[in-house]
C-alpha cells in the first residue's frame, strides 16, 4: 500500500492536506473553508478522481464551512462513500443537520476506522 501525501494552502484561513492509501484518499481539512478559498478542496474531493474508492474527510480542524464547502464536499458521496472522520465541530455539525447532509456522510471516531468502515451502498 503506498502513501502520497501533499498539501495546500487555501490561503492564511483555511488548510487541505490530501493522501491516499491505497484506494482511500484521506483528506485533512483544518481552519475555515468558504467561497473564496475552496479550490484546493474541490481538486482534492474531486468525484471523478482515478482509482480512488473511498473518501475520507478529517474535519476535526474545521471551524467555519459555508454552502460552497459543504456542496465540495457532498460532490464525491453521490458516487462513493465519503466518511467523516473524528470529532465534528459543533457548527459543521449544525450544517450538515440543518441542510440534511448529514444523511450523506458515515462517520468514525478515528481516519483509521474511516479508512476500513464498512459503508452500506446508496439508495437513490
Amino acid at each position: 500500500m503506498g502513501i502520497n501525501k501533499d498539501t495546500h494552502t487555501a490561503d492564511e484561513r483555511g488548510r487541505v492536506e490530501t493522501r491516499s492509501e491505497g484506494e482511500v484518499r484521506i483528506v485533512v481539512m483544518a481552519g475555515e473553508f468558504d467561497m473564496d478559498n475552496s479550490d484546493e478542496l474541490r481538486a482534492a474531493l474531486d468525484p471523478e478522481a482515478e482509482g480512488v474508492e473511498r473518501f475520507v474527510l478529517d474535519v476535526s480542524g474545521v471551524t467555519f464551512a459555508d454552502s460552497t464547502a459543504l456542496s465540495i464536499m457532498l460532490q464525491p458521496a453521490l458516487n462513493r462513500p465519503v466518511v467523516l472522520a473524528g470529532e465534528v465541530p459543533h457548527r459543521l455539525a449544525r450544517l450538515l443537520e440543518v441542510t440534511g447532509a448529514d444523511r450523506a456522510f458515515a462517520s468514525a471516531p478515528s481516519v483509521a476506522e474511516a479508512s476500513v468502515l464498512v459503508v452500506p451502498p446508496r439508495r437513490r
